[in-house]
């Protein structure tokens, strides 16, 4: 598969998720008043799970059958990519200032910038390792040719696109309750997920330099996936009495996306 093809896939693919964050950031002309709590930790939840049984089937078990074909350990890039996406994430989070939708307080070093700017922040660098997982399945689905690894990128793609809907809401929906215009609030939950094309055409584009360090790759997103999950999602699940619901969306997300890249891939 030659470059252009492989950047057109690319583009479809995370095209497709950012599409689904506007969507998600739609919903703001929807709901005018605060949305159940039930629901909020529903869709927290669902994402959650999606998330999860991504980073395990759609790049750690992919991580390790690439590096058994370079006749690496499995466990070494597998154990080690993860560890360095997770460091990654959290060195963001410690050192840019920004602010998770539903706090009251901005995190990581003091700034003057507004709330609406670091609540984009926090989605805009939560949603680079989803554009980088998209972008480098396409990659090994055209380096390798095979049909089967072209339908687990779109699985993934579908499975991030799913779950970008709640998380485009989670943007535009406080801001309207803090009394932002609707169109402006749909603006920065919209272009919150533009990273993700930027990021998994910019994982193309680099194809043949990181081919090498594939398996690598692959676990630094994963663990970065896995960060944004337990330091955020999860937690904000299980907020309230009714733990269940979170949890039980969860158990809903992980079986979807397990299913689909099992079924597509």
């Amino acid at each position: 598969m030659d470059l252009l093809t492989m950047l057109g896939y690319v583009a479809t693919g995370t095209g497709f998720t950012a599409l689904m964050t506007i969507l998600g950031a739609s919903s703001v002309f929807l709901f005018r008043n605060r949305i159940s709590p039930n629901v909020h930790r529903m869709a927290l939840g669902f994402a959650a799970g999606i998330m999860i049984a991504a980073s395990v089937w759609s790049l750690l078990i992919p991580a390790m059958e690439a590096a058994e074909d370079a006749g690496v350990a499995s466990w070494l890039p597998a154990a080690g990519g993860f560890a360095l996406g997770v460091l990654f994430l959290w060195a963001l989070d410690e050192w840019l200032p920004h602010m998770h939708p539903g706090s009251k307080e901005a995190e990581g070093p003091k700034s003057q910038m507004s709330r609406s700017s670091l609540l984009f922040f926090a989605i805009t660098l939560h949603n680079i390792p989803e554009g980088m997982s998209v972008g480098l399945l396409f990659v090994i689905a055209g380096q390798s040719g095979d049909p089967v690894a072209l339908s687990a990128a779109f699985a993934l793609a579908l499975g991030m696109g799913i779950q970008n809907i709640p998380e485009g809401a989670a943007v535009s929906l406080p801001l309207r309750q803090e009394g932002y215009s609707a169109k402006r609030a749909f603006t920065f939950g919209a272009l919150s997920g533009l990273v993700e094309p930027l990021f998994g055409c910019t994982v193309v584009l680099f194809a043949s330099w990181i081919t090498p360090f594939m398996p690598w790759l692959l676990a630094f997103s994963a663990g970065a996936m896995m960060y944004v999950v337990v330091e955020e999602l999860i937690p904000e699940a299980h907020l309230g009495e009714h733990s269940n619901v979170g949890t039980m969306s969860v158990m809903a997300g992980f079986l979807l996306m397990m299913t689909l890249d099992c079924a597509l891939g």
